[in-house]
């Protein structure tokens, strides 16, 4: 039995070697940017999420004032004049 290996079989198995350690910082780049990339994507989510909610609790705070501005004047020409008074005073406000 012959010990002895064909030359062209060591070189490609060399080769597939080093090509595997000379891939490795790659994937490894890789999957680092996708795990980056997932968490930017919570982070965005996050944000979105959150100013949804403000957004509700602005409406719910506009419906509460308008109905405090209805249930304290006495009748609906009051309760316009309140109305346009309360948007006039906040017209400038942003």
């Amino acid at each position: 039995m012959s010990s002895m290996v064909n030359s062209q079989i060591t070189d490609a198995v060399t080769q597939a070697n080093v090509a595997v350690v000379g891939q490795s910082p790659a994937m490894a780049v890789g999957a680092l940017n996708q795990a980056l990339a997932s968490s930017m994507s919570l982070v965005f989510a996050n944000a979105v999420a959150a100013q949804q909610n403000m957004n509700v609790m602005a409406q719910a705070a506009t419906t509460a004032g308008v109905t405090t501005i209805y249930s304290a004047a006495g009748s609906q020409t009051e309760n316009m004049l309140s109305l346009l008074s309360v948007l006039k005073a906040t017209d400038g406000v942003k």
